[in-house]
């Protein structure tokens, strides 16, 4: 999946989520996708098929029309459980300092294959310390932690496309 298929598909997920849609499937030729959303149950709606094909094609500018109940016969669901009996989800990065991507580009971990990487979850890491490459238009841009502390997370893997503003790494700071 290359990055403009991945970008395609992350505006048809916020679509989803913005019209309350808590299924979909679609198929083509060379990608299969099935997204269903956990939670309360959303009301029953639906993409006609011109709808779908237009977004998928990505034609119709930016907006996409609102989308209408589905004529088909409702989807039976059963109650939701009590919000209080399902635990709150617990975010792994909270209170961490988190360091994002100043570039588009490709994210490597270390100076070159076969390489050490710069850093390995646990290591210590002071400001200024070079913690991985992002390449852009064959320029190897060297990002570097912003605040001391322990590494606990790197997100991305080796070899892939990172985006602006994305998260690279969790620090715990001191």
């Amino acid at each position: 999946m290359d990055g403009k298929e991945l970008n395609e598909l992350r505006e048809l997920v916020e679509f989803l989520k913005a019209n309350e849609i808590a299924e979909f499937d679609m198929e083509r030729s060379d990608l299969k996708v099935r997204i269903k959303f956990v939670g309360e149950p959303a009301p029953a709606a639906g993409l006609d098929m011109a709808q779908l094909a237009r977004l998928m094609a990505g034609q119709g500018g930016a907006q996409v029309p609102a989308i209408a109940a589905s004529a088909a016969a409702p989807v039976a669901s059963a109650p939701a459980a009590p919000a209080a009996a399902a635990p709150a989800p617990v975010d792994p990065d909270a209170g961490a300092h988190i360091v994002k991507s100043p570039i588009v580009g490709t994210f490597y971990d270390a100076p070159s294959p076969g390489s050490e990487p710069f850093v390995k979850v646990g290591d210590r890491v002071e400001v200024g310390t070079v913690l991985c490459i992002v390449e852009a238009m064959k320029l190897m841009n060297e990002i570097e932690s912003d605040a001391a502390g322990e590494i606990v997370r790197i997100m991305p893997k080796t070899a892939q496309p990172v985006e602006y503003g994305q998260s690279l790494f969790a620090i715990k700071t001191r």
